[in-house]
């Protein structure tokens, strides 16, 4: 059976919850309730394990914030042995608009502290990620409070299509390939 590690990041905490920085922990979830399962605490992670078409995906939503992702990301991936092409690290994006996702196998942290804190700690931007475009539509100097804002009733309708396509892309990338879904991803724009 192919295994594959699905990471979401997030914060842990109520006042973090649904907001744009979470994004991660909402596609992950997302994606296990479609599969009817459940999360369960554990080390470093909320966990739950989907089994679908051959393939367990052991997704993991951390529970050690932001900056510290890559402590959890490289104990569940050393725990469950998964290869680092089967892992697929589900993030928010300042740089990308809003309508848009970006899978790609590779690529820098950009700036974002629990990519860079993965890459510390793997030692390698060499991973599969899909960025989940928040866009930058903030005045000068309140990143911090966009970011870790909630979505506007107006974003509402685009973050939730995108969320159902990013658990299609995390069931594509475990069935047909990195390669495919890119190709199938990356034009795609949501209205």
């Amino acid at each position: 059976m192919n295994k594959f590690l699905i990471v979401g990041l997030g914060n842990i905490g109520a006042e973090y919850k649904h907001t744009r920085h979470n994004i991660g922990f909402d596609v992950v979830d997302a994606f296990v309730l479609k599969h009817n399962q459940f999360w369960r605490t554990d080390r470093l992670a909320d966990v739950a394990e989907v089994s679908w078409k051959g393939k367990k995906f052991v997704c993991i939503k951390p529970s050690t914030y932001m900056n510290l992702s890559g402590k959890a990301f490289r104990y569940w991936f050393d725990k469950e042995k998964v290869e680092l092409a089967n892992t697929l690290t589900i993030v928010d994006e300042l740089a990308i608009p809003l309508n848009k996702l970006r899978l790609r196998p590779s690529g820098s942290d950009g700036g974002h502290n629990g990519l860079k804190d993965i890459q510390l700690m793997m030692g390698t931007d060499a991973y599969p990620k899909l960025r989940f475009g928040i866009g930058n539509n903030y005045p000068k100097g309140r990143q911090a409070d966009f970011v870790l804002g909630h979505w506007l009733a107006d974003e509402r309708p685009i973050v939730d299509q995108k969320i159902i396509k990013s658990v299609e892309i995390i069931e594509q990338f475990a069935t047909i390939g990195l390669e495919r879904t890119m190709n199938m991803v990356n034009n795609l724009s949501f209205a």
